[in-house]
């Protein structure tokens, strides 16, 4: 097996793998869990496995006072990103906020173009038109499927929150930093959000007797952040961000199919458009952008 075909198996993995985490949430709040509790234990179990990994890999943990603040900073909206995401699927079908999440490309590239006055072409034009359609119609789904404005509004939320993430990594010197180190840090510190929501910690529920649900806590600390994040960075390095972006629309894939599958939402016509426009919207910024 070549490098390469490594590369597109690894990236095919990391977007499934992110896209299973309804699997994990929404049996968890059926029993009576609350967002912040389960994304305390996610976090945390996450911070303590990619911790060893470093430790047993000899990565470096050192962050400078300067990182050190900003990386609070971007932990911060790393876990809003989380919290935002994991509270929209109380209101909508997960397949459909998993699809509406991937419009965050399209806000990276108008942060750019407003912010940091990067030109904007035609093709970013259409591209914004076509997710707008898009979103418009898994907005406005038909009979059988499930979303609200609150839910709907929530996700968009979650994917701004992520993008401003993603720019802030990459117009600070926090760039300087390893995948693992960023993503170690926004963990322990987006664990700030969980503190405040559950009262110092206080709040903060046991996480209910059984196999299911303790199967779900390691589970969503491993499948959708582990092991996303460890092959993704690797798939980079094999193929490039841009194959791995076309990769990602696996990611909204997985998240409908988890709902329809196992969850019994009802995907209509209009949903199942919505859903191309904004896989396809994302694809043509992403290829127009690497052509530039």
């Amino acid at each position: 097996m070549t490098s390469a075909t490594k590369g597109y198996i690894l990236g095919a993995v990391a977007a499934v793998s992110y896209g299973t985490n309804p699997l994990f949430a929404v049996p968890l709040y059926e029993r009576g869990m609350d967002v912040s509790s389960v994304l305390f234990y996610r976090y945390l179990f996450a911070a303590i496995i990619l911790g060893i990994i470093m430790l047993i890999r000899k990565e470096s943990f050192r962050l400078m006072r300067v990182e050190t603040a900003m990386m609070v900073f971007l932990g911060i909206f790393f876990a809003l990103s989380s919290v935002l995401l994991f509270e929209a699927y109380k209101y909508m079908d997960v397949g459909l906020a998993s699809t509406l999440l991937f419009v965050e490309p399209v806000f990276i590239a108008l942060i750019l173009w407003i912010f940091f006055h990067e030109r904007i072409s035609h093709w970013t034009i259409i591209s914004i038109a076509i997710c707008l359609a898009g979103i418009i119609c898994l907005c406005n789904p038909g009979p059988g499927a499930h979303v609200t404005s609150i839910g709907a509004t929530l996700v968009i939320l979650s994917s701004l929150a992520y993008a401003i993430y993603m720019v802030m990594i990459n117009k600070s010197r926090i760039r300087r930093l390893s995948g693992s180190t960023i993503t170690f840090y926004s963990l322990l510190f987006g664990m700030i959000v969980f503190f405040v929501r559950t009262d110092c910690f206080t709040e903060v529920q046991a996480v209910p007797s059984g196999f299911i649900p303790w199967g779900c806590i390691a589970g969503i600390a491993v499948v959708p952040t582990i092991v996303s994040l460890m092959t993704v960075a690797i798939s980079i390095q094999r193929i490039g961000s841009v194959a791995v972006s076309i990769l990602g629309a696996l990611e909204p894939l997985t998240g409908v199919l988890v709902g329809v599958a196992l969850f019994g939402e009802v995907l209509t016509f209009r949903a199942s458009a919505g859903i191309v426009l904004i896989i396809c919207a994302v694809m043509t910024l992403v290829l127009t952008r690497n052509k530039k």
